[in-house]
């Protein structure tokens, strides 16, 4: 029984110790160390203005289309309302130009005088036909029906007369004048537009979902073009970067599948989407056997759960079985 107490405890000794060579041991050429990066978005405005409204702070979650801020212009308003008033003359001028060359009152006026040289024109008429029938009969005296036909020719020219100053009176301006002022409103209309967008750019929404990293200006601060207000964090935008040495690279490729460890949080899976093309790091002189293992290739990744990491955080990659084959 003495000889089997220690054989016992050698045998767990090597048992343990065999455990740990294992460990020590065992194939790391697939596991490497990076950190959580992302591509933020800074958010600014196109035209200097004062910081008007902001609606979000530090650490907000909004969605694309969000208000986040706006500037104030008053020369951007003044240019809105300067178009506005233009194209409601050049509007005024193309109506004008469409409408009769005549108020309505001086075209009530020549109707008028068209009904009293109608009826002139029928009581010459009837005095011409009388005149006629007694010219024939030889009792009235060609004067008689020369007068009477004179009277009538009268009348009917001066009908004719009112009639086209009425249609005249009806005509729009000419084709030329038209043209011209349809023209005019087309290029106000044209100039508000742009005006009115010029001053939409003050109101700037966010481009995509995500989280408010930062706040560099406050309400009431002039704003320069292109100066960022809000800087903006969209999930997709996070990546894990991490090196790999030069032997490694030939195994790997975009689309493998990598898993991202890190401490107090859950396995999640990532893709790599980008590998460098050139080597992170260069001997100055020859590539000696050393030399060459201490190529490394920057290499980055995609996770499929972006919300569980944070930027900066350091991460543990490892390739998954099956991927760089």
């Amino acid at each position: 029984m003495k000889r089997i107490v220690p054989i016992i405890l050698l045998l767990i000794a090597l048992g343990g110790g065999y455990a740990w060579y294992t460990l020590e041991t065992a194939d790391t050429s697939n596991t490497w160390q990076g950190w959580v990066e992302a591509d933020t978005l800074f958010i600014a405005p196109e035209t200097t203005g004062r910081l008007f409204s902001l609606s979000v702070r530090r650490g907000d979650s909004v969605k694309a289309g969000e208000l986040l801020f706006a500037s104030e212009s008053d020369e951007a308003q003044a240019q809105v309302k300067a178009a506005e008033a233009t194209v409601a003359q050049a509007r005024a001028q193309l109506a004008a130009a469409k409408a009769p060359r005549e108020r309505p009152e001086e075209i009530d006026v020549l109707i008028a005088q068209e009904k009293a040289a109608r009826a002139s024109l029928e009581a010459a008429r009837l005095e011409f036909e009388r005149a006629r029938t007694l010219t024939t009969k030889g009792t009235a005296a060609t004067a008689v029906l020369d007068q009477a036909r004179a009277a009538f020719d009268r009348d009917t020219a001066q009908l004719e007369q009112i009639r086209n100053q009425i249609a005249v009176a009806r005509l729009p301006a000419r084709a030329p004048d038209l043209e011209k002022a349809q023209e005019a409103v087309s290029e106000a209309e044209a100039n508000l537009e742009r005006v009115r967008r010029q001053a939409a750019k003050l109101v700037v929404t966010a481009p995509a979902t995500g989280t408010v990293q930062e706040v560099y200006y406050r309400t009431g601060e002039v704003v320069s073009a292109g100066r960022p207000v809000v800087s903006l964090l969209p999930p997709e935008a996070l990546k894990v970067r991490f090196f790999v040495p030069e032997a490694t690279i030939p195994n790997l490729k975009p689309g493998d599948r990598v898993t991202i460890t890190c401490d107090g949080c859950a396995p999640t899976g990532a893709t790599i989407d980008f590998i460098a093309a050139s080597a992170e790091y260069t001997p100055p002189v020859i590539y000696s056997l050393e030399e060459r293992a201490k190529l490394v290739f920057r290499i980055e990744a995609v996770p499929a759960k972006p919300e569980a990491l944070r930027v900066g955080q350091p991460v543990t990659v490892r390739l998954q079985e099956g991927a760089g084959s």
